[in-house]
């Protein structure tokens, strides 16, 4: 059965996408059969593995309304051992119906858990992209992981982000998912050479030091280039720096869960 595993972080523009389409390129490269869902409404993680949001007829949006059976919104990429659930902007319309539900008190319709766990047995690793916020897509992923992967830029706003967001994680293990597990935190746009890098790493080591992944990912302009290719770091750049520290990442995330 697989693993179920979600980035999260509501801050914008830390790498989150990036770091969710390369880590499961990296997994299918070593021979797990991957799924990503993409779960974002801007539908980045689509477009980065080579997928047109123009040309997508069903997305996780006909899934979370009970339009489509998750089989029938998969895509298998060009890409080996990895396939993708797309998204494109009609998601956004998704949250608005999700909170009438929740107002209505009714779970019957969760359509993403349903959808999931008829697929569990087909994949090792499930990994969903999160939109970036703690509105109801993020909450639903997170109620339905086994874990969670928080990728952190590293700067001092996204630290201060990092309360709201364990917060968050604390209260679904209250009401929804008790063994919902913080895989790691992984930080990304890293530049050693700069005091502030240091001086958050710093912080970071002071109260998450188990959770960091040894290896950060570095500011590179072949890992920057690659999304407009459609082709994860591994393929676009197999050699590069921005791909062999995915790859560690993706080893290290495997022994984790």
């Amino acid at each position: 059965m697989s693993k179920i595993v979600s980035f999260s972080n509501q801050k914008g523009g830390v790498g989150k996408t990036t770091s969710c389409v390369n880590i499961a390129a990296q997994v299918a490269k070593k021979g797990k059969k991957v799924l990503l869902i993409d779960m974002d409404p801007q539908g980045n993680a689509t477009s980065g593995l080579g997928v047109p949001k123009s040309k997508v007829k069903k997305t996780i949006y006909d899934v979370i309304i009970g339009k489509c059976q998750i089989s029938e919104a998969i895509i298998k990429t060009a890409f080996k051992n990895l396939s993708v659930v797309p998204a494109n902007i009609n998601l956004a319309g998704a949250e608005l119906e999700l909170h009438e539900l929740e107002e209505a008190n009714d779970d019957s319709y969760n359509y993403i858990k349903i959808a999931i766990n008829s697929i569990k047995e087909d994949y090792d690793y499930i990994f969903i992209d999160c939109p970036p916020s703690l509105g109801m897509l993020t909450v639903k992923a997170l109620s339905i992981s086994d874990g969670v992967v928080v990728p952190m830029q590293c700067e001092f706003y996204s630290l201060e982000g990092m309360s709201q967001l364990f917060n968050t994680i604390k209260r679904i293990r209250q009401l929804f998912n008790p063994d919902l597990r913080l895989v790691g935190i992984l930080l990304t746009m890293y530049n050693g050479r700069l005091t502030l890098t240091n001086q958050v790493v710093s912080e970071l080591k002071k109260y998450y030091a188990e959770a960091l992944f040894k290896v950060p990912i570095s500011r590179t302009v072949r890992l920057s280039e690659a999304p407009g290719y459609g082709e994860p770091i591994c393929y676009h750049d197999p050699y590069g720096k921005g791909s062999l520290e995915y790859a560690a990442v993706a080893k290290e995330l495997m022994q984790r869960i």
